[in-house]
């Protein structure tokens, strides 16, 4: 789609009145429906409290917001009123908040009683904190809710051209501090179109139930950005995520769609009460984030039977760009290209490798964000030009052009003079019946590299066990070196797998 001069808001919130959905519901939440009326009365009032407090266009807004309600109205607000909005982790510490603050230089930050002490902890005292659900504020603090409440329903959208910035969408910080990926309007708007409505086919008849919390772009978008578009719904609730949440929500809201990520797939599979559950609701299953084991995909067929659509996207691209289609979803492919987008899978020169090699992807589209805030050097390599994107991501292309991902190239180890990649070996223990979800890195031995292995497990599975189940199916190479039992994986706050924090593990016992 070319893009024009617009509002976000206008576009996905305000168009719902015109075209006379403003009784339908917009989201639904832990107190009922919330019209489309409804939710675009409380943008357009807490735009004027913005206003009222200097917010103008280009300006950042910085949510640390629950999900819920407000979360929606107040990102769409800030669209409103032409500011850039950037969105962090309500579970965040002090430290992580104070890099945010830092990094955004936000004029206004948007917090709740969840977040706020941290945010004081981090450093806020000089900048204007709008609070939901305020409690005891100080003199920069301001209780949202009640300004809004007193505020105009109306509102003025202030028109964002092509080349504005409108939006900042994190990196997930797995390899490093997180950093920005600044998008305008052509962005979500082509991802609308291509993926929501091209690829997932959504309509005013879905309902939409995130796994991740909203902060997190796949979600938001998936949950209040491209249902709306249609006319759909999307479900918010502030509470962490866990497998009986997702049930519970199921069970009350009917959902038709469920975005998901692998980690909470494996969670859902392996729960005592997973055959008890009713998704039939459920025409489809998003997932993205990470890698889809093709054996957690086929447990999760065996136990709930409803459709996974498996795809790979990132911040940099704005959205997914690779993904199966509904009814035609293959196990152990991520798809084939979302149409808008190209794809070159190249070698470490840039030249291209012929289908069936493994390479890394270059992806280009028109949702391509221009680089990384602060980040020239990384920027450069990242984003070589022309609306293209070095993902970093290694993939095989088959002569039907479907995609299989291969893990990251700087996940890859040399062991014994031989590259491999440790997606590989974590696809293989994924498939024994005891291994809830496992993890792969390279650990320095003598100075050689070798493979450990760290493996949540739900059964009785020995370490002799698992490196023999491995033996027996791959190269005697990739057998790991170790294994190393854990309660849980550490995660970023996207759901990914944190690499750093699993090597900083103590595996000297």
């Amino acid at each position: 789609m070319q893009a024009t001069q617009l509002n976000l808001a206008s576009h996905f919130l305000d168009r719902n009145l015109d075209l006379g959905r403003s009784d339908r519901p917009a989201l639904l939440g832990p107190t009922g429906p919330t019209s489309y009326a409804d939710l675009a009365a409380l943008t357009n009032r807490i735009g004027n409290v913005l206003l009222e407090f200097g917010v103008r266009p280009g300006d950042r807004v910085l949510l640390a917001l629950s999900d819920g309600v407000e979360f929606v109205a107040a990102w769409y607000a800030a669209q409103k009123v032409g500011a850039i909005t950037a969105e962090v982790y309500t579970f965040l510490t002090a430290k992580d908040y104070a890099y945010f603050l830092d990094y955004t230089d936000a004029t206004v930050i948007i917090a709740d009683s969840l977040t706020l002490d941290r945010l004081r902890e981090a450093g806020v005292q000089d900048r204007t904190v709008l609070v939901v659900g305020a409690g005891e504020l100080r003199s920069n603090e301001h209780d949202l809710d009640a300004l809004a409440s007193g505020a105009e329903s109306t509102v003025d959208a202030v028109l964002r051209a092509e080349g504005d910035v409108v939006l900042w969408k994190f990196t997930t910080g797995s390899t490093g501090a997180p950093k920005a990926c600044p998008h305008g309007v052509r962005s979500p708007l082509n991802s609308h179109e291509w993926y929501a409505r091209g690829v997932l086919g959504l309509t005013e008849d879905d309902i939409v139930l995130p796994v991740p919390k909203l902060f997190f772009g796949y979600a938001r978008d998936l949950t209040a950005l491209f249902p709306f578009g249609v006319g759909g719904a999307g479900i918010v609730f502030p509470e962490r995520t866990t497998p009986e949440r997702v049930f519970a929500l199921i069970a009350r809201h009917r959902p038709t769609v469920l975005v998901n990520v692998p980690t909470m797939m494996a969670a859902m599979v392996a729960h005592p009460l997973a055959a008890d559950q009713d998704l039939s609701c459920l025409r489809l299953c998003t997932s993205a984030g990470e890698a889809l084991p093709p054996e957690l995909h086929r447990k999760w067929d065996n136990t709930f039977g409803v459709e996974v659509i498996d795809g790979i996207g990132s911040s940099e691209a704005y959205h997914i760009y690779i993904s199966n289609r509904p009814g035609a979803a293959s196990t152990g492919s991520i798809g084939s290209l979302v149409p808008g987008y190209t794809a070159r899978v190249v070698d470490p020169d840039g030249v291209e490798v012929p289908d069936g090699e493994v390479g890394t992807l270059e992806i280009t589209g028109a949702t391509a964000a221009s680089g990384y805030v602060g980040d020239p050097a990384k920027s450069a390599t990242t984003f070589p030009g022309g609306d293209t994107v070095h993902t970093g991501d290694l993939v095989v292309r088959d002569p039907d052009g479907e995609f299989h991902y291969r893990g990251r190239a700087d996940d890859l180890l040399k062991v014994s003079g031989i590259w491999v990649a440790p997606s590989e070996i974590e696809h293989c223990l994924i498939g024994h019946p005891d291994v809830v979800e496992c993890a792969v890195l390279g650990h320095n031995r003598d100075g050689l590299i070798r493979p450990y292995a760290f493996v949540v497990v739900t059964g009785e599975a020995t370490e002799d066990d698992l490196r023999r189940f491995v033996r027996e199916r791959l190269s005697p190479h990739k057998t790991p070196e170790r294994v190393v039992f854990v309660a849980t994986l550490p995660r970023t706050t996207n759901g990914k797998l944190d690499r750093r924090a699993l090597r900083a593990l103590d595996v000297s016992s």
